[in-house]
């Protein structure tokens, strides 16, 4: 690299020339994608305009491979035309993923607009005081052609002009799924559609539905004759009664003791982790409440002193 970077002209003041490399390999999930999209969907319909939306991606780091899995949200003010990241927001919101997302780290941030600015050089700078090496998402949500509107960039810093100045360097990515996202993009796109289809999930636990459905109203109606012949309604037919009872015994696995172990041990897991994310849920609002309380009773006590100056 050149002691004394070029700024690519044409892409703006704040990119490393064409022919710097980036110097990590990412591998971006559909899943980040849809999350930003819905994000800033939303914020838009709340707002009725286009608003800028900011969001950490987290993920996986092994060496020079990065792989962003998932993204979350950030809070942010805007002072002087300047953006400024909530900080207790962001730790308050790491704390959570890392209850559920053990495994993965804060790899960067997202946002939306065209190409990158000032304004996203100084939130980068902002997002460096928690990452030292971050990179950073731009998604378009309103540029018209074929290509994914998504581009990532890493920081480098070099002299321009005799000052240490920070630039970014745009980084090639692969998309990569997993079969949750395989299955969740086909439905949405075979949804969206105009022929409006099922995708090969939906089509596949319908015919499981419709499966067990007929399983059911078959052993109603033999569960049904059993009570009749009980109660003297019907005949006793006995071969009848031992088809029953040899249908009965086909599955001797759910009357062992390791079957029922197993099964209360998986029901007390997911009633554990759906208490656990209530818990959170909860717990979360009780501190922005805390937090509104705090602010509204500091404004209260404000004026009052105020007050006791003048009068």
């Amino acid at each position: 690299m050149a002691t004394e970077m070029e700024i690519d002209g044409e892409r703006g003041n704040v990119m490393a020339s064409t022919g710097t490399t980036g110097s990590v390999c990412v591998s971006l999930h559909p899943l980040v994608i849809m999350n930003i999209s819905e994000h800033w969907t939303r914020v838009r319909a709340q707002e009725g305009r286009a608003i800028q939306v900011l969001g950490a991606l987290i993920g996986k780091q092994k060496g020079r491979n990065i792989e962003v899995m998932n993204s979350f949200e950030l809070l942010f003010d805007v002072i002087e035309s300047d953006i400024v990241i909530d900080r207790e927001y962001y730790t308050t919101k790491e704390e959570q993923f890392r209850l559920v997302f053990s495994d993965l780290d804060f790899l960067g941030w997202y946002t939306t607009g065209e190409s990158p600015n000032e304004a996203d050089i100084k939130v980068h700078k902002q997002i460096c005081e928690i990452n030292e090496s971050p990179i950073f998402l731009k998604l378009n949500p309103q540029a018209r052609s074929t290509e994914l509107p998504v581009s990532i960039y890493e920081s480098v810093i070099d002299l321009v002009n005799g000052h240490a100045t920070m630039l970014l360097v745009e980084l090639q990515y692969t998309l990569a799924t997993e079969e949750a996202e395989r299955i969740g993009v086909d439905h949405v796109a075979r949804m969206s559609s105009e022929s409006g289809d099922g995708s090969t999930v939906a089509q596949h636990l319908t015919a499981q539905h419709n499966a067990i459905k007929m399983l059911h109203s078959r052993v109603k109606l033999i569960l049904e004759y059993i009570k009749a012949v009980e109660s003297g309604e019907l005949p006793t037919n006995l071969e009848v009664l031992r088809e029953a009872y040899s249908l009965c015994h086909r599955l001797p696995v759910l009357n062992t003791a390791r079957f029922k172990d197993e099964f209360y041990n998986q029901c007390n897991d997911v009633s554990l982790m759906t208490y656990l994310g209530m818990l959170t849920k909860e717990c979360n609002t009780i501190n922005q409440f805390v937090n509104k309380f705090n602010v509204l009773y500091d404004r209260q006590g404000m004026g009052r002193r105020m007050r006791g100056l003048f009068f």
